[in-house]
């Protein structure tokens, strides 16, 4: 508190996009664990000096909540106190009112002071497991999750385009490869219980022929795997060496976190002032939802079987937010 220069990395465009926000009719809410003390000084230094018209950062929030013990705020009715002074002295309150400073309390209490709930509420907070997701299924509130670390893993996903390119074609290469040789194979077995052999790669082959290709083609996915372990390690470095990519686990597969933030965020973005980006009034809506068999229903007049087998798609699952 005594240098909060040494510790906090103020964001000018973070108290002009809750202006926006806030003059065009939305009602803006701080809600933190925080003591009164501790966020005065926390707010002042990131937020009066980007502010215009000599504002505050009070001025700029109709409601704010100290010492709210999230994620029990969420969870249980705590009792509320007005803070009434500057050093912090409080009276025992039971409904909040605009331009208040309180002290502890419950989500309850905010949704029946301003007379709102459920999805007219947009909770904005930076914890998938203590805040977003604990307002999401106790009170169907609208959320919106900040996770800065999106902006690093975001330029390296971009600095990495060319290494997943090849190696998703070496990968594509492997599955072609693969098949040939599950055909083969498949070929052999039914000869040895006297069926017919017939398959798409094995035609007219006899025994000798089925195996020694069998063995060729072992050799290929070899070599390839050869190629493909060290690019799959290294998949992920530019982000962080030890564990690779915060959304994704390996290289198709979405991590456990990011199908947290899926199921539990409305939105999410690596800070607030992105959404100085938009009107306070935007309309957001999800992406299109595919599935595992839309691939192949999108492509298979152009691709033939061994194309259409190897093919991938994969895509972000978005939601919808509104104002």
């Amino acid at each position: 508190m005594s240098k909060p220069e040494l510790f906090v990395e103020p964001d000018p465009e973070l108290p002009l996009a809750l202006l926006d926000q806030k003059e065009a009719g939305k009602k803006i809410l701080l809600i933190t664990n925080s003591d009164y003390h501790y966020t005065d000084k926390m707010m002042q230094h990131s937020f009066n000096r980007f502010l215009p018209n000599d504002m505050g950062w009070r001025d700029l929030f109709d409601i704010v909540i100290v010492s709210a013990r999230k994620p029990e705020f969420f969870q249980m009715s705590h009792p509320m106190h007005e803070v009434v002074t500057e050093e912090g002295l409080m009276r025992p309150c039971f409904k909040a009112r605009t331009g208040g400073l309180y002290s502890g309390g419950s989500a309850q209490m905010v949704e029946n002071s301003l007379d709102i709930h459920g999805d007219e509420i947009l909770y904005v907070g930076d914890h998938i497991y203590t805040d977003v997701s604990q307002s999401k299924v106790h009170l169907r509130w609208r959320t919106a999750l900040i996770c800065r670390e999106l902006e690093e893993e975001y330029s390296a996903l971009i600095r990495s385009r060319g290494r997943r390119a090849s190696l998703i074609e070496l990968i594509n290469q492997k599955e072609v490869v693969g098949d040939l040789f599950n055909q083969l194979r498949l070929a052999l077995q039914r000869r040895t219980r006297e069926r017919p052999a017939q398959t798409l790669a094995a035609t007219s082959m006899d025994d000798q022929e089925l195996t020694e290709s069998m063995q060729k083609l072992l050799i290929v996915m070899q070599r390839l795997d050869e190629k493909i372990a060290p690019m799959l390690e290294a998949d992920g470095e530019l982000f962080n060496k030890r564990w690779g990519y915060l959304s994704r686990a390996g290289l198709w597969d979405k991590s456990h976190l990011m199908r947290q933030i899926e199921k539990y965020a409305d939105i999410y973005t690596s800070r607030v002032s992105n959404f100085l980006h938009y009107t306070p009034f935007m309309y957001f809506r999800s992406q299109e939802q595919t599935l595992a068999h839309d691939a192949y229903s999108q492509h298979d007049s152009q691709l033939d079987d061994g194309d259409a087998y190897s093919q991938h798609n994969s895509q972000l699952s978005g939601k919808i937010i509104d104002n």
